[in-house]
């Protein structure tokens, strides 16, 4: 990845926008949907501690000079329609309040952004929400039935997945949320292993092959498997080369990639 995505808070906290136009005025409206407060006066920004500023200047000379100004003061900044002075590019945000998709091209193509975000906007339900909200509220009462970490990551991997009780793409909410919870679960295997023959160039993965990575707790690799495969496995789960796996069964799902 050239950029690292995250999600930064700025509700009620300032954030400076300079420039008038359609430009400023979608960078002002972005930021209020977030919640910032908007300082559109510079000197006013560097003195309140600001940490995010948008510059939608039509003088490609000047907008440069102030971009420079403002990370001297300590700012992130973000300089429209100049990705080479961004220190952050702003995605295409699908909202499903509170989950938020966000796409982005590293500044390369703000059309192609919004033509996936529209495309994923039919697909994914207008009540997405509901489910992480009833997710958040009984966050204490999944810790309590599966107190192992590992354990009940794997049991929301199972109610989650495709046709599980939970499943997003089904509209579940609270009510399902609260019959899983207290519903018998069958119970799969505490450990498992997964042999799995992967080709060199990532495009080449199979939609099994990615749903696997993305559940696996453990990636066993021969050292040939490039970096481009393993970044596609979650970012938390532990890699070792072969030559030197752990010797006991590893709880969860094990994955065991060799080139082939």
């Amino acid at each position: 990845m050239s950029s690292l995505p995250l999600f930064h808070r700025v509700s009620g906290k300032p954030v400076l926008v300079l420039g008038e136009g359609v430009a400023a005025d979608a960078k002002r409206r972005l930021a209020e949907r977030a919640g910032a407060e908007l300082l559109s006066d510079a000197r006013e920004a560097v003195e309140a501690g600001v940490r995010i500023a948008f510059v939608a200047l039509e003088d490609p000379a000047l907008a440069e000079a102030t971009a420079a100004r403002l990370r001297e003061a300590g700012m992130l900044v973000n300089v429209v329609d100049m990705p080479e002075l961004c220190d952050f590019t702003t995605p295409s945000v699908l909202d499903r309040d509170p989950v938020q998709i966000a796409i982005g091209t590293d500044g390369a193509s703000a059309g192609l952004a919004k033509h996936l975000r529209l495309r994923l906007e039919t697909i994914l339900p207008a009540g997405l929400g509901r489910l992480a909200q009833a997710l958040g509220v009984s966050r204490d009462a999944i810790r309590a039935r599966w107190p192992d970490a590992i354990e009940r990551r794997r049991m929301l991997d199972a109610a989650l997945e495709e046709g599980g009780p939970l499943d997003p793409m089904n509209g579940a909410g609270p009510d399902e949320v609260a019959r899983w919870l207290t519903s018998d679960l069958a119970e799969r295997p505490r450990a498992s292993r997964i042999e799995l023959a992967v080709k060199p160039d990532p495009d080449e993965l199979t939609m099994r092959q990615l749903q696997l990575l993305g559940a696996a707790d453990t990636i066993l690799h021969e050292a040939t498997v490039p970096g481009t495969i393993l970044g596609r496995a979650r970012a938390d789960a532990a890699r070792y080369p072969l030559d030197a796996a752990p010797r006991d069964d590893r709880p969860g799902l094990t994955l065991v990639l060799r080139l082939g």
